[in-house]
């Protein structure tokens, strides 16, 4: 439950510091005394939106921090999901800073306003006179049934799996239409992989291949110059060989004239090497062959290789074969995506069989409910001042599951004898509906052990007589569970075991909203104040003393 309330510069609120009590708290305060003020801070700390036109002081922050007593609702479970540090007082704060921009603390760790949210569900539950909008809402309905019925965990284990199956139909849509493209597109890589797979490439081939054409088309040329080299090398009369040879005489003799230096020598290893030389020419030239079907055949080879190169706008045999694997890949991409879309549709086909199976069970779990509820609302609507009433609730099975099961639930109403009941919607008035809410939401309070519920001029068109019976349900709610109701009624102000008087206070610079605890005197001048008006009469003040003392009783 809510234990500490701390506010400062929230619009109309300097600062303010309130300790909450348990049980029954009643709120009143004049007309634009501030009392949204007040629920306005506490929906920040369940995670509702803000922005800078809440701070009183535009040059300094605005703070909302509340303490949370904890220990006996079993929330644990909820601090490991969000993966927050559990403690019996937690502590929630929310900062909006002088650029509008707000940060949210749980236990003195930032979280995001997501997590803020959940966690605020389990805590507080805010109700205004807008929520019975809600009394129109199938999902509403659903969220009461699976209260009621314990199916909580079970519908959320169930949420979060239709996610999942939602994120793999959106994954297996996303491949079909992938592998349905490169379906239109695996002849066309099909074909050009065979083109330069069926060329058998090799990377060195067509330096080489050039080479050797080169060689077979200028044939007669380089038998031609090998004849002439060997002619110049040996067979010359006059050849350079025989030159060298007398050149090597002639250093002999200069060696015996005393010449010591090994030019001989020299000469001699060149002569060596000019023979090594001349044999080589002769081997080549035995080899040049000018062979027209050689030639024809390398020409077809390379022309093969430049018709690639051009059609797949490749310089080299070595980019023809990276373009190869990349268009292997492709290939190999296509068959492994058939191969995942059966994986995937097979896992698809899983998770529709058991959500159908949990979404089977959700429901068998609503409808057991469905009776019990009936007689719990009807037997408090009946208090409440509708001695006729006939609340029903239908559920109808939809085609396919949806997020929320297999079910459509109705809620169905009429006050008046032999008038069947009809959607609430269509039935009920705005004093019937908050009547309905406000007994739901004991239901719900009672079934789930709901730590702090908050009603906003629920009352808001009801009579004095049915404020009372109100007043003895959110009684009997706040033995065990922490109630505030703001409220205009002071059947029900008179009901509180503690009170808290929202008022202004004008100087003349500015005005600012105050709250504080009232009793004794204090608390019969209010309660006489909303029985009569300003001009408080002696009668007023006698029924307030009276409305206090009954809840005394």
């Amino acid at each position: 439950m809510l234990q500490n309330l701390y506010i400062k510069n929230y619009i109309l609120i300097s600062e303010l510091n309130l300790e909450i009590n348990s049980g029954f708290t009643s709120i009143t305060g004049e007309t634009g005394a501030g009392k949204s003020i007040l629920l306005g801070a506490l929906s920040l700390l369940t995670g509702s939106r803000t922005d800078i036109s809440v701070l009183l002081n535009k040059d300094q922050k605005c703070i909302v921090e509340g303490i949370f007593n904890l220990e006996n609702y079993n929330l644990e479970n909820i601090f490991t999901e969000l993966d927050i540090d559990y403690n019996k007082n937690t502590i929630i704060r929310r900062e909006i800073n002088q650029n509008g921009n707000s940060r949210t603390f749980i236990n003195d760790s930032p979280v995001n306003i997501s997590t803020l949210k959940i966690l605020g569900e389990n805590l507080i539950d805010i109700h205004s006179q807008h929520n019975n909008l809600l009394l129109k809402d199938n999902n509403f309905y659903l969220q009461i049934l699976d209260s009621y019925s314990k199916n909580t965990n079970l519908v959320n284990d169930y949420k979060n799996q239709h996610k999942e199956l939602k994120r793999t139909e959106k994954q297996l849509a996303e491949l079909i239409e992938t592998s349905n493209k490169n379906k239109q597109d695996i002849d066309y890589f099909q074909f050009r992989f065979n083109q330069i797979n069926d060329a058998n490439l090799l990377s060195t081939e067509q330096e080489e291949l050039e080479q050797e054409l080169k060689k077979i088309t200028n044939a007669e040329e380089i038998k031609e110059k090998l004849l002439k080299i060997n002619y110049e090398l040996i067979e010359n009369e006059e050849n350079i060989i025989i030159k060298l040879k007398e050149l090597t005489n002639t250093f002999l003799a200069l060696n015996k004239l005393g010449i010591e230096q090994n030019f001989a020598q020299r000469i001699e290893t060149s002569i060596i090497e000019l023979k090594d030389i001349s044999l080589d020419c002769d081997k080549i030239n035995s080899e040049i062959i000018f062979d027209p079907k050689k030639s024809e055949e390398i020409n077809k080879r390379l022309n093969l290789i430049y018709d690639l190169q051009h059609k797949f706008s490749a310089k080299s045999i070595t980019e023809l074969l990276s373009i190869k694997d990349e268009l292997n890949l492709k290939l190999q991409t296509i068959e492994n995506n058939d191969k995942e879309l059966l994986k995937l549709q097979k896992e698809v086909n899983i998770q529709i069989e058991q959500l159908l199976e949990k979404a089977k069970t959700i429901s068998k779990n609503r409808k057991s409910v469905i009776s019990e509820i009936e007689k719990t609302i009807n037997s408090d609507l009946i208090k409440l001042g509708i001695p006729n009433s006939n609340f029903k609730i239908i559920i109808e099975q939809l085609e396919k599951f949806n997020e929320t099961g297999l079910d459509k639930a109705i809620f169905l109403f009429s006050a008046n004898k032999n008038i069947a009941p009809d959607k609430l919607s269509n039935t009920a008035s705005g004093g019937e509906l908050s009547r309905i809410m406000l007994a739901l939401k004991s239901m719900l309070a009672n079934s789930n052990n709901l730590p702090t519920i908050i009603f906003d001029e629920i009352d808001t068109g009801i009579s004095g007589e049915i404020a009372s019976k109100m007043a003895e349900i959110m009684l009997k709610l706040a033995k065990n569970t922490q109630v505030l109701s703001i409220t205009h009624l002071p059947q029900i102000a008179a009901k509180g075991s503690k009170h808290l008087l929202v008022y202004k206070n004008d100087n003349n610079s500015k005005t600012q909203t105050n709250i504080k605890y009232i009793e004794n005197n204090e608390l019969i001048n209010e309660i006489a104040k909303m029985l009569s008006g300003k001009n408080i009469t002696p009668a007023a003040i006698e029924n307030a003393k009276d409305l206090i003392k009954t809840k005394n009783n």
